[in-house]
């Protein structure tokens, strides 16, 4: 699955917040760190790990935030 800096994504688990399931990402290298939408949590994520609870990449016209 193809993602890019500041796109918003959908993890496979709902944040504890239940405010938003969707992040967006915010720094991309070895390591990936995601913005919660919900509460403004960020999270840094291996890329392996990142790409394991990745469910989609959000199209940028559906996106809430």
């Amino acid at each position: 699955m193809e993602y890019n800096l500041n796109d918003i994504v959908e993890m496979k688990k709902q944040h504890p917040c239940k405010k938003s399931n969707q992040w967006k990402i915010i720094r991309m290298g070895a390591d990936i760190k995601v913005k919660c939408l919900g509460c403004g949590a960020i999270i840094m994520f291996t890329r392996r790990d990142f790409e394991k609870r990745l469910k989609k990449v959000i199209p940028q016209g559906e996106n809430a935030g």
